[in-house]
């Protein structure tokens, strides 16, 4: 049952067709692991926690930097030095205070990749690096969680929902990983807008699983160019031959 207090800060969801008061308690009842509190992870959390979503983790291990501030906006020049998950977890705390905020300032590693996904209902990839994503898309996979991808760089960005029981994986999309040297937003840059755009779409992917409304971004990968100002929907196969998700990673 919902609080007065919680059916006035949540009205437009209850009045929502295909949310409603059950999806608003499905909500308050769930966790999300958010790892990355940067230019992706700051819409994400932010969106979540106003939503409702009852327990956040934020995994991140880095701090705030000057350069950092053009697009993450759960930090603000004040945060200078803070650790992340610090700073992310006090912003959302002041939005929404009866929530949930854990957090997890050594980041996602090999030691407690497992225990973290598995303590919770779906994963959110806000991260900015190839490995961790491997990492993660790996540990999904193997205990049976939801994951919503996202990526940006320079004008453009994609996100896809990898479901474990259907539909294709990270490592179907991206069988290796990049070669040094490959295009990063440290080099190439990032529209500062972008991640919030992507961002704000994890976390409509995120609400839609949770509360089970509309069609998920399965097998489809979104792709946003800023430049143009358009979306295109790319249908991605599972791969039969996946190392993660293919016949073979299952025999």
């Amino acid at each position: 049952m919902l609080t007065e207090e919680q059916r006035r800060r949540y009205q437009r969801h209850l009045v929502l067709s295909g949310l409603g008061p059950a999806g608003q308690v499905r909500l308050l009842g769930s966790s999300v692991l958010v790892v990355g509190t940067g230019g992706l992870g700051s819409p994400v959390a932010y969106y979540l926690a106003a939503a409702g979503v009852g327990r956040i983790t934020l995994a991140d291990p880095d701090t705030v930097d000057l350069s950092n501030l053009q697009r993450q906006i759960l930090h603000s020049t004040a945060d200078l030095g803070r650790r992340k998950v610090e700073s992310a977890a006090e912003k959302l705390q002041a939005l929404n205070p009866e929530l949930h905020i854990a957090i997890c300032p050594e980041g996602l590693t090999e030691q407690n990749a497992a225990q973290l996904v598995g303590a919770h209902d779906l994963v959110v990839d806000c991260l900015d690096n190839f490995p961790a994503r491997y990492l993660l898309n790996q540990t999904c996979r193997r205990l049976n969680r939801p994951l919503i991808y996202g990526g940006v760089l320079a004008y453009s960005g994609q996100l896809m929902t990898i479901l474990p029981d259907r539909g294709p994986c990270l490592a179907c999309l991206y069988r290796n990983e990049p070669r040094e040297g490959a295009p990063d937003c440290a080099r190439h840059g990032i529209l500062a807008p972008v991640p919030g755009v992507i961002g704000t779409l994890q976390a409509v992917e995120a609400i839609k699983y949770l509360t089970g409304a509309g069609d998920l971004l399965v097998g489809r990968l979104l792709v946003y160019d800023a430049l143009l100002g358009s979306f295109m929907e790319v249908k991605i196969q599972p791969d039969p031959e996946c190392p993660v998700c293919g016949s073979q990673s299952r025999s």
